[in-house]
């Protein structure tokens, strides 16, 4: 069932759809930063682009966007996301990895190409999930881990396998054209965005790490090296890329038990 946005999963534990973030009071057509209480934190955009994040600093800002109750028009730049698709995509049949997304039009570096959305589902629900797949099934749950300041980890389980958009058909690549950022508009829930992590030509494939790696951790840190039993479970990764690490990212967080 295809859904332009994330919807309640399962175990019903969050509604991505209700609205629980005040509106900005700003009667202006567009926001400005040091006036704008969603833009508290500094601009997120420039021109539709995603302000590129400080090279001093090692993880992303956090992105608030205008929302539904906020008092700016609708063409306010601080409302990208939300939006939606702005170019066109189309679904296709790869060589090797099944079906894959690609850009049917030339897309700048910075600007938002779609969403990952699906169920939004509880740690438990997304664990049996995992627990009842097969080697044969394909694996859209994904596990966001944002790491707060202090020191908490807030985690969105998001799985587009029965309901989802279109981003449940990009491939994974170790050296990918997009990047996910979560994006919050309305509530706590955050819609996971991704971004042209580089200028992208007309008919090339879109791609991410499904890890979530990009650029903010060194190489050597990235991923724990997997046990032989992990390895056994892991599927190979045919993204071709010079800097391929022939399997595709793993997680074992949802295998194990409690």
């Amino acid at each position: 069932q295809y859904s332009p946005d994330n919807v309640a999963g399962a175990d019903g534990d969050v509604d991505p759809t209700e609205i629980t973030f005040p509106g900005c009071s700003c009667l202006t057509s567009s926001c400005v930063v040091d006036i704008c209480s969603c833009l508290c934190r500094g601009e997120n955009y420039n021109s539709l682009c995603l302000r590129p994040t400080d090279k001093e600093e090692e993880y992303a800002r956090p992105v608030f966007e205008c929302n539904a109750m906020c008092q700016c028009a609708e063409s306010c730049q601080n409302r990208v996301v939300q939006r939606g698709l702005q170019f066109r995509l189309e679904v296709f049949k790869t060589e090797k990895k099944g079906w894959g997304l690609r850009a049917l039009e030339f897309v700048p570096k910075g600007r938002f190409v779609c969403e990952y959305a699906g169920e939004v589902l509880g740690f438990n629900e997304a664990r049996r999930r995992i627990q009842a797949q097969t080697s044969k099934d394909s694996n859209y749950i994904i596990a966001v881990r944002e790491h707060l300041h202090s020191g908490q980890i807030m985690e969105t389980f998001v799985d587009p396998t029965y309901v989802g958009n279109v981003g449940r058909f990009l491939n994974h690549s170790c050296e990918p054209n997009l990047f996910m950022v979560p994006v919050r508009v309305d509530s706590m829930v955050p819609k996971l965005a991704l971004f042209a992590a580089t200028d992208i030509s007309a008919g090339e494939e879109l791609s991410y790490d499904y890890s979530g790696r990009f650029h903010n951790l060194p190489v050597t840190n990235r991923e724990q090296k997997p046990s032989e039993e992990e390895n056994r479970l892991r599927k190979p990764c045919y993204c071709g890329s010079r800097t391929c690490a022939s399997f595709l990212p793993w997680d074992s967080s949802l295998f194990s038990t409690p």
